[in-house]
C-alpha cells in the first residue's frame, strides 16, 4: 500500500503539495521564512519517499560522501537564498522595462517563470557540455556514482550561478516581482529533488515531458555523447528541440554506469571539488563519439 502511494502519489504531493503551498504563500505575501521552512520539509519527504519505494537500495546508503553532500547542498541553498534576497536591489538597477504581467493571477505569473527559467537554464546546461570553462565547472556535478534527490544540490557554487543568472536573468529585466521569483526559488529546489530522486516512481506519459528521473538518470552516465541528453531542469521540451531528448524504458542503472568515464579518481572532498576546475587536473580534451564530439565525461 504504501509503496503503491509512493510510486504514484509523490510527485503530485511535490509539485502541487509542496510548490502549491509555496505558491499560495507567496500569493498571500506570507513570510519568506515560511518559504525557507518548506525546504528542509521537501528534503526530509525526498529522503522519505526513497526509503519506501528505491530504486536502488544502495543509493540510499552513504558510499563516504554525505558530509559531503550535505555541504554542497547547504552552501548552494543559501546562495540561491541570498540571490533572492538580492532581487530587489537587481530589479532597481537591472530592470529595463517593466514589462512583467502583473495583471494576471499568481499561479500563471509563477508557471512563465517557471518556462523562461528552464529555456535559460537548460541551454546553459547544454552550452556546459560543449564549453571547456563551464565543463569544469559543471563536472563536479557529474562526479556522482550515486544517484539520489541530495545530488540535485551537489554542484559548483559558480556554476549554480550562471545557470541561475541565465534563467533569471531575462526575468528580471522585465521587471520580475519577488513574490514570484520567491515562489520560483522553491520550485526550483523541489524539482531539483525530484529529478536526482532514487525513488521508483511513475508519471506515465508525462516522462516525455517533464524532466524527472526516469529521464535525467540517461544523463548521467559516465560516457561522452551517451550522456550528453536530457539537459532540461523543468521540462524536456528544449530537448525535444535541440534533438538531445532520450529515453530507453528497457534501460536500469548501476554505480558503475554513473559518474565520469575519463576522470574516474575525480576528486571526492568538498573542498576539492571546489579546486579542481581550477588545476590542471580539471581539464578537458574534445572526444569523438559515435554521435557527436563533446567534451569527455
Amino acid at each position: 500500500m504504501l509503496k503503491s502511494v509512493v510510486r504514484y502519489g509523490y510527485v503530485p504531493f511535490m509539485l502541487l503539495g509542496v510548490n502549491g503551498t509555496a505558491i499560495t504563500l507567496a500569493a498571500a505575501g506570507a513570510s519568506k521564512l515560511w518559504l525557507v521552512a518548506l525546504l528542509p520539509a521537501a528534503i526530509g519527504c525526498s529522503f522519505a519517499a526513497e526509503r519506501a519505494l528505491p530504486y536502488e537500495a544502495r543509493w540510499n546508503n552513504s558510499q563516504g560522501d554525505g558530509g559531503r553532500d550535505v555541504a554542497h547542498a547547504g552552501v548552494n541553498e543559501l546562495l540561491l537564498l541570498v540571490s533572492v534576497a538580492a532581487i530587489p536591489l537587481l530589479a532597481a538597477t537591472v530592470t529595463v522595462a517593466d514589462l512583467w504581467p502583473r495583471s494576471w493571477p499568481f499561479l500563471p505569473q509563477v508557471l512563465a517563470a517557471i518556462l523562461v527559467a528552464d529555456l535559460g537554464i537548460t541551454l546553459t546546461h547544454y552550452a556546459s557540455h560543449r564549453i571547456g570553462v563551464l565543463w569544469r565547472l559543471h563536472a563536479v556535478h557529474h562526479s556522482v556514482r550515486r544517484f539520489y534527490g541530495f545530488n540535485g544540490l551537489m554542484k559548483h557554487p559558480l556554476h549554480q550561478a550562471v545557470e541561475m543568472s541565465a534563467g533569471v536573468a531575462p526575468l528580471i529585466i522585465v521587471g520580475l516581482p519577488l513574490d514570484v521569483a520567491s515562489a520560483l526559488a522553491v520550485t526550483v529546489a523541489v524539482q531539483l529533488l525530484l529529478q536526482h530522486s532514487n525513488a521508483d516512481y511513475r508519471v506515465g506519459a508525462l516522462k516525455y515531458v517533464l524532466a524527472l528521473n526516469e529521464g535525467h538518470r540517461f544523463h548521467h552516465l559516465k560516457w561522452a555523447g551517451v550522456g550528453d541528453v536530457n539537459f532540461g531542469l523543468f521540462t524536456l521540451i528544449w530537448d525535444h528541440l535541440l534533438g538531445t531528448f532520450s529515453y530507453d524504458p528497457t534501460r536500469r542503472f548501476t554505480s558503475d554506469q554513473l559518474g565520469m568515464a575519463a576522470k574516474p579518481d575525480y576528486p571526492t572532498g568538498y573542498l576539492a571539488q571546489l579546486a579542481e576546475p581550477f588545476r590542471a587536473s580539471g581539464s578537458c580534451h574534445i572526444t569523438d563519439t559515435p554521435s557527436t564530439a563533446t567534451y569527455s565525461k
